[in-house]
């Protein structure tokens, strides 16, 4: 049991590299079914596109699915194109935060199609199909050869080869697709570091803090998805029990939608303040009705990394 304990309590205080692994493996397993039993390129003129597209086409769509599938996404959209939130807010305010809450958005969407584009290029079937249709490899390999050496290179991924003397001079299309694999991983790893160091330089908040706002947002999540259950059931039960008893309802109190539209403003971080979340805004400053609150939005310092607790 004390094994056991360690080890969950190893996944939660972990679950977002852990969350981020799953994701990587799910990936390379299945470009390894696509590679393996879907891919046939057809060693003809139509190598490039046929290649590319399985190179690239689903590394979009994973990239797509990345946006739809975060919460964050919906919560960062939703009721933006409203008219009647252009009249509280600075337009110039308004877009720098979005933009910045954007931007660790976009980071985790590239999880997955960043994985596909990596060990489909370690594979090395896709680049190799796409490459021997390529016109500057058909340059770099059949300067000075003729014809034959270029239908040869077409059928290169179909296990045709080229003669020694040719592919003896350049790096091959398998080796090409590793090589450029491998800078891919490095280049990736090495953005993630930087962008990691300069995320926790700037912070306007020390490391412990940061730790237990991280904390608080996770709790506070959980907290209003539990909360949020129970108030919306009693709500129902109210509701469907006078309509088939047909009684009037009796008095409940439930948010307005002034309330919920307040909760629902980008946070902004203010190092004169000690907020947490909207909610904790909210529950400080009177139900959002003192001026303080009402000039959120103004400040564009936003610590965005911190609302990947709540992503759920």
């Amino acid at each position: 049991m004390i094994q056991l304990h360690k080890a969950v309590d190893f996944c939660i205080r972990h679950q977002t590299i852990l969350g981020y692994s799953i994701v990587s493996l799910l990936t390379a397993a299945i470009e390894h079914i696509f590679s393996s039993v879907v891919f046939k390129c057809p060693c003809n003129s139509g190598n490039m596109l046929y290649g590319f597209s399985f190179l690239l086409a689903p590394a979009f769509i994973l990239f797509l699915l990345g946006f739809m599938v975060n919460a964050r996404t919906w919560r960062l959209l939703t009721g933006k194109c409203s008219s009647e939130k252009h009249l509280h807010c600075s337009p110039w305010g308004t877009c720098a935060c979005f933009c910045q809450v954007l931007v660790p958005i976009t980071a985790k969407a590239l999880v997955a199609p960043l994985t596909w584009i990596a060990v489909a290029l370690l594979g090395a079937n896709f680049y190799e199909c796409a490459a021997s249709g390529s016109s500057l490899i058909e340059s770099l390999f059949c300067k000075d050869s003729g014809t034959d050496c270029r239908k040869q290179l077409l059928k290169t991924p179909c296990g045709e080869e080229l003669p020694a003397k040719i592919s003896s001079e350049h790096l091959s299309l398998h080796a090409q697709s590793q090589l450029i694999g491998w800078l891919v991983i490095a280049s990736v790893m090495t953005m993630v570091l930087i962008s990691t160091c300069v995320s926790h330089c700037c912070s306007l908040v020390s490391y412990l803090q940061l730790r237990f706002w991280k904390i608080y947002s996770k709790k506070e999540h959980e907290l209003f998805e539990i909360k949020a259950k129970e108030h919306a059931t009693k709500l129902a039960e109210r509701n469907i029990n006078c309509f088939f008893e047909a009684t009037d309802p009796a008095p409940f109190p439930t948010p307005s939608n002034e309330d919920w539209q307040k909760i629902s403003i980008l946070y902004t971080f203010n190092p004169q303040e000690q907020y947490y979340s909207m909610i904790h805004k909210y529950v400080s400053t009177n139900r959002g009705n003192s001026t303080g609150f009402n000039q959120e939005g103004q400040n564009l310092t936003v610590l965005a990394f911190v609302d990947e607790a709540q992503t759920s």
